[in-house]
C-alpha cells in the first residue's frame, strides 16, 4: 500500500484518502491497551496500577496487565508520533511549502500539544503524555527532522545498546530470584490526585504532579526517533516491501517485552517471592523492556494490514478511532474522572473485585469511543480535539 501525493491546499491537514491504514489501525486498537493500563492506576491510585494482595482471578488479570499493558501501550504511540512528524513534513514538502513554513507548522502544533497537555493534566488526569509529546516534537523538529540517513542510523545503535542493557539487567534479576527468597512486592508510587477526596484538591495535586511526570517520560524521544527512521523508509505505507523487517521486529520486539516483563508480572500476581532489591530491579527491567513492545506491536499491525484489501466494519471502526486518537484518549480521561474518582461515582469499588470492575469499565469506555468514532467517520467529521488542534495549527481552512 502506497500513499498518494496529497492534493489539498498547501499547509493544510492530510486528507483521509492520503492516510496509510496501519498507523490508524494501530492507534485505534492500542487505545484499549492504554485504557486498561490507565484504569488500573486510577482504581488503585498508584503507578503502576497494582492490587496490593491479588487473589483468585485477580492474579491472572494482574499478570496479563504487566505482561501486555503496563509500560507497553505508550511506546506504540511514541513510535507513531515520530512517524507522524516525518509524514506531516513530507506532505508539506510535496505540496511545495517552504522548509521554514513547515518548521513553523510543526513548532506551532507541538507548542499547542504542550498547552493541551497542561490543560489535560490540570482538569482530568495526572498521567498526561500530550505535554511530553509536544516537548519531544519540538526537539525532533529542531534537531532531527532534516538530518540525513547516516545520522538517523544512530537510533539503531541506541536501540541495540538498550537491548544489551535489558539482557544484562535480566541476568541480574534472574540471579537475584535464584539466590533470594522473601515477601517483597513491587514498589508502587502513590498518586495523590487519584486518591483526593474532592475535585479541587485533585486538580491542585495534578498541577503539582504534571511537571515531574512529564520530565520522567521525556526519554521516550528514543522511541519516537525510531518512528522517524521507519517513516523515512515508508515502512507502514509499503508494508509488503518491508515484510521481512516487520516480521523480525514483531517477533523480537514482543519477545523482549514479554520476557523482560515476566519477573515483575509474576511478583505482581503473587506467584513469585523475592527480596525487595530484586523486586525493585524487576520493575526496572519491566520498564526497560516495555519500550520494545512499541515497534513490536506496530510491526504486527503493519503485517495485518498487508492482508486487508478492503477494511470491513471492525477494521474501519478501529481505524476511524485511530484517526481520532487524541479525542479518544481525552474521552478516556473524562470517563475515569466521572466513573472512578473517589468524589464522583467510584464504580470500581462497588462491584466485587476492583481489578475486574476497572477492566470491564475500561473495555466499555474503549468500545464507546470506537462506536463514536465510527459514527463521526460516516459523516466525515473529525474528532473534536483533532478539529481544535488542526485549527490552531493551520488556521481557518480555505
Amino acid at each position: 500500500m502506497t500513499t498518494d501525493t496529497p492534493t489539498r491546499a498547501p499547509g493544510g491537514p492530510v486528507r483521509r484518502a492520503d492516510r496509510a491504514l496501519a498507523p490508524d489501525l494501530a492507534r485505534g486498537a492500542m487505545l484499549l491497551i492504554i485504557a486498561v493500563a490507565n484504569v488500573a492506576g486510577v482504581v488503585f491510585a498508584g503507578e503502576p496500577g497494582l492490587a496490593p494482595r491479588p487473589e483468585g482471578a485477580d492474579r491472572g488479570l494482574t499478570f496479563l496487565l504487566f505482561e501486555l499493558a503496563h509500560a507497553r501501550g505508550y511506546p506504540v504511540f511514541a513510535v507513531m508520533f515520530g512517524y507522524g512528524v516525518v509524514q506531516l513534513a513530507r506532505r508539506q514538502d510535496a505540496a511545495g511549502v517552504p522548509p521554514g513554513r513547515v518548521r513553523s507548522i510543526l513548532m506551532r502544533r507541538n507548542l499547542w500539544l504542550v498547552a493541551f497537555g497542561f490543560a489535560h493534566a490540570a482538569l482530568l488526569y495526572y498521567g498526561d503524555f500530550l505535554g511530553a509529546y509536544g516537548i519531544v516534537g519540538i526537539a525532533m523538529t529542531l534537531l532531527l527532522l532534516r538530518r540525513g540517513d547516516r545520522f538517523h542510523r544512530i537510533v539503531l545503535a541506541l536501540w541495540a545498546l538498550a537491548a544489551v542493557e535489558s539482557v544484562v539487567l535480566g541476568a541480574v534479576v534472574l540471579k537475584g530470584i535464584l539466590a533470594n527468597d522473601g515477601t517483597a512486592s513491587l514498589p508502587v508510587k502513590h498518586i495523590d490526585s487519584l486518591a483526593a477526596s474532592g475535585y479541587l484538591e485533585s486538580m491542585l495535586d495534578r498541577v503539582r504532579e504534571w511537571p515531574g511526570h512529564t520530565l520522567a517520560v521525556l526519554p521516550f524521544i528514543m522511541i519516537a526517533w525510531l518512528g522517524m527512521w521507519a517513516a523515512r523508509r515508508r515502512v507502514l505505507e509499503e508494508p509488503a516491501r518491508h515484510r521481512a523487517l516487520l516480521r523480525r521486529t514483531a517477533v523480537t520486539g514482543l519477545a523482549v517485552a514479554v520476557a523482560g516483563g515476566l519477573p515483575a508480572a509474576l511478583i505482581a500476581a503473587g506467584w513469585l517471592h523475592t527480596d525487595a532489591s530484586t523486586a525493585d530491579l524487576a520493575l526496572l527491567l519491566h520498564g526497560a523492556s516495555g519500550m520494545f513492545a512499541g515497534p513490536g506491536y506496530v510491526a504486527v499491525f503493519g503485517l495485518v494490514t498487508m492482508r486487508i484489501t478492503r477494511p470491513g466494519p471492525v477494521t474501519g471502526a478501529l481505524a476511524a478511532l485511530g484517526r481520532r486518537s487524541l479525542s479518544g484518549y481525552l474521552f478516556q480521561s473524562v470517563a475515569w474522572l466521572v466513573l472512578l474518582a473517589p468524589f464522583t461515582l467510584a464504580l470500581a469499588g462497588r462491584f466485587g473485585s476492583p481489578t475486574v470492575a476497572g477492566l470491564v469499565i475500561a473495555v466499555i469506555v474503549w468500545l464507546a469511543t470506537v462506536v463514536l468514532a465510527a459514527l463521526l467517520d460516516r459523516r466525515d467529521k473529525p474528532g473534536p480535539a483533532e478539529k481544535v488542534l488542526r485549527r490552531l495549527t493551520y488556521g481557518p481552512r480555505p
